[in-house]
This record gives structure tokens, sequence and C-alpha cells, in this order.
């Protein structure tokens, strides 16, 4: 017999055996079974030992991430929980909005902005009108002044009432959500009446303001989702001026920040996820060119309405919060307590207007439109209406930098003027920029939830950052 057909039929006898033997079926089974764990177990060995030699391993936080605030893309190195680098990417916003104001008029770049920092439209406004006005020597009347100084401070309510709810809800708390929004509203309807946008308002002009306060505020009408009991306590304010309404506003939103505070303040849960997260000491804060609750929070008192008083901020009297600590919880507080002082400018500043009437833009037909009256009655000044908003104004060629102290830290505006009606460069100072560039520092060392904490607390806005 040949040596195959051995094997083969010993292979058939084999097979004829244990299939007449289900014992030794189960040894062959379990013999398999055991070759296979030993399989496993030498991989196993082998991957463990291939992961020991990869410590830290990269994650993309955004930029569709619900925290990042925008398009931020935040590229993290991580070992285990822990961030060991944090790059940020921007750009992705970027709009060309220096190289656009510097192809237009200086009175048609006003509107860009408002869209840089869309949550701080006025204050934004605020700082390039000045430079147009230093360059132009001409100063705005005392009540336009007031009046800006009064829409900077609804201005930062705004920034910092969206700023609160946004940060509570990353955090985990979504009532402060949708209480500060239920303020926001009341505010956003005096952009609204004053400018006719909730927004991107362009009320600000060089020499004063587009139009003074209204003398009656809209009223809410009945419809689907206002009707009733809420219709009524809306339009319970609406029934004098844009004064009486703001006093009634601020008697009322100082109660409401205390809602706020018996929320979050002593909140367990919040002071976990902000005390000693982010700290930032003030030799730090300086070096990185901090400013606002960034700096503040470091226990730099450092404001421009009190350091280069600017618009009407050396006649009202106000605090400056300064924090002790330099974390995320001491940049709350600071921000709390800055709508508070917010608050206290605006009823001095209602209080003056109320007993100072007088013009709101300067009388110079070169940088302010005259009146539909006048037009009608003279040529001239309909020759100057037709030039100002064809052609506008040359400014004298200089150069100046304007800063004003906006919600988020110093918002600066520098421009060159080459004597045309167009500015020959025009550079932008956003504070949010400054803080983002710093996260790497801030954020090394702490947990991966941290940093969501660290993103809320330095309220960046993307159309400011990338411009």
């Amino acid at each position: 017999m040949s040596r195959s057909a051995t094997t083969r039929t010993r292979a058939v006898w084999c097979t004829s055996r244990y299939r007449s033997s289900p014992e030794s079926v189960c040894l062959v089974w379990c013999a398999r079974i055991h070759a296979i764990c030993r399989h496993r177990t030498k991989l196993h060995r082998r991957q463990t030992e291939a992961m020991a030699e990869i410590r830290n391993y990269t994650m993309n936080f955004g930029p569709q991430h619900p925290a990042a605030h925008g398009v931020l893309r935040l590229v993290l190195e991580l070992d285990g929980e822990s961030v060991v680098r944090a790059d940020p990417h921007v750009g992705l916003l970027h709009r060309g909005t220096e190289k656009l104001a510097e192809s237009k008029p200086y009175n048609q770049s006003i509107g860009y902005m408002d869209r840089l920092d869309y949550m701080s439209m006025m204050c934004n406004e605020h700082a390039y009108v000045r430079a147009i006005e230093r360059l132009l020597g001409i100063e705005p009347p005392l009540r336009a002044e007031y009046i800006r100084t009064l829409f900077d401070e609804v201005t930062r309510l705004l920034n910092h009432l969206l700023w609160l709810g946004s940060n509570a809800l990353d955090l985990g708390a979504m009532t402060v959500f949708l209480y500060a929004f239920r303020e926001r509203e009341e505010l956003m309807d005096c952009y609204e009446a004053v400018s006719g946008a909730r927004m991107h308002a362009a009320y600000y002009r060089p020499g004063g303001v587009y139009r003074d306060l209204p003398e009656r505020m809209p009223q809410y009408k009945e419809s689907a989702w206002t009707k009733g009991a809420d219709l009524k306590r809306r339009n319970e304010w609406r029934q004098g001026t844009m004064l009486d309404y703001f006093d009634a506003f601020c008697v009322d939103f100082l109660k409401r920040i205390d809602e706020y505070e018996t929320l979050l303040t002593d909140n367990r849960i919040w002071k976990q996820r902000t005390v000693n997260i982010g700290v930032i000491p003030p030799e730090m804060a300086l070096r990185m060119g901090m400013s606002g609750p960034m700096l503040r929070g470091s226990g730099i008192a450092w404001d421009l309405r009190k350091k280069q008083p600017y618009a009407a901020y050396d006649r009202v009297d106000f605090d400056v919060p300064v924090g002790v600590n330099g974390d995320c919880y001491d940049r709350y507080v600071i921000r709390v307590e800055e709508m508070r002082q917010s608050t206290r400018i605006m009823q001095q500043c209602v209080k003056w207007l109320r007993e100072n009437p007088g013009d709101v833009m300067v009388r110079n037909y070169k940088v302010a439109p005259p009146s539909r009256v006048e037009m009608k009655d003279d040529m001239e000044a309909l020759i100057h209406h037709f030039k100002l908003f064809t052609e506008g104004y040359s400014v004298p060629a200089g150069e100046v930098y304007c800063a004003v102290e906006a919600p988020k830290g110093e918002f600066g505006a520098y421009i060159i003027a080459d004597g045309a009606n167009k500015p020959f460069r025009v550079k932008l100072r956003a504070p949010g920029f400054v803080h983002l560039s710093s996260m790497d520092e801030i954020v090394r060392g702490h947990m991966l939830p941290d940093v969501v904490a660290v993103i809320g607390t330095m309220d960046i806005v993307f159309g400011e950052i990338d411009r």
C-alpha cells in the first residue's frame, strides 16, 4: 500500500472513530479552543506593547462642536484625559473686512464694523467713528456723547447676557440661558427703536448719532404668541418715551441679576467646573496682551473707560470690578458685576438726557447730511446731500488709533488717511484674537471637559477674530 493510501486510511479510521466517540470530539474541540486563546493572548500582548509606545493622541475639537462658539477648530494633544497641547486654527470666517473698508468711502464702512463682533455691535462702531472724528478734527455734541455712552452699556448688557446664558448652557445649566434671552429681547427692542435693526444698527455716525431717542416706544400687537396677560406685561413699559422705558428696565434688571446669581454663584456644580480652572497669573495676562474681563480677572484694574475716558464716561460714576484668583469663576463674577455697573451708568445717562435736550449731530454739511426740510428750501443743502452719499467726504492725511472698552476687551481701529475719501489702510485690533492665542498656555495640564469652560470664559466671537 502506498504512503498516501495509508494516510488516507488512517484519516478515515480516525474520523470514524471520533464520530463514534463524543468524548474524543470534545477533547479535539478543547484543544482547538486552547490554541485560539493562546494565539489571542500573544496578539493582545503585542498590541499592548505597541500601545505603550504611543503615549499621546490628537483630537479635533470643532469646528462643528456646539461648545466651540463659532467656527473654531482646536487641535488637542491628549495624554489620556489631560491636555498636553492646544493648537487653535482660525481663519474659517475670514471675510476681508479690513480690505473692504479700504475700498469704500468712510461713511460706507460703518456697517462692516457691526459684523465683526456681532454681539458688541455699537461698541465696534464707536471705535471706528471716533478714529474718523479725530482725523477730521470734529467733536460730536454732548448729547450725542451721552447717547453713545448709554448704548455702549446697552451693548455690554447684550453681550454679557448672551455670554452668561451660553456659557452656563455649555456647563450644563439650561435655565440661565432662557432667563438671559428674556432680558436680551427687551434690549434688542431698543436697538430696533433707534435704528430700525435689531443687530446691525449702523447708528453711530462721524459727528454724532443717526437720530435722537424716540419720543414713543413701539408696542407689541396681539398675535398667536403674544396675547392676554403676556401682551399687557410686555407693553406696560412702552407707554412713554424710550427714557421712561430705560428707567423701568433698569429697576427690573437689577432684580434679574440677583436671580442669575441665585442659580449660579453658590451652585456647587458651577463652582466645581469653574473654580481654579483656567487660572491666568497677572504676569501672563500682561505678557499676552489681554484686556477686558480676562485682564481684570487676574487682578489688574485696567479699563479704558477709567484710564482713557471717552464719550461721557468721565461724567458718570461707576466702579471697575477686579478679580483675585484669575480663574473662570472670577471672570464670571466680574461680568455679573459689570452688568450691575452698566445698569448704574445707564440710569445716570437717562437722568442727564431727560434734563438736557439738544442736537445729536454736528451742523457740518460736509460730514452730516442736512435735514429733509433744509434740502427742500436750500439748493446748497441738496448738493451737499447728493455729494455726501455719492462721494463721501475727504479726510486730511494722517494716522490715528482709537480704542474703546468693548465688552470683550480693548477693540481698536487704526486708520491711515492719504487725503482721499477712502482710507489708505485700516487695521482693527480685536481682543478675542489675543485671548484665543493664549489658549495653549491656559489649558495645558487641564482635563478635556475644562477646555469647554475656558473657551466659554474667553467669550470669543469669530467675526472679530478672523475679520
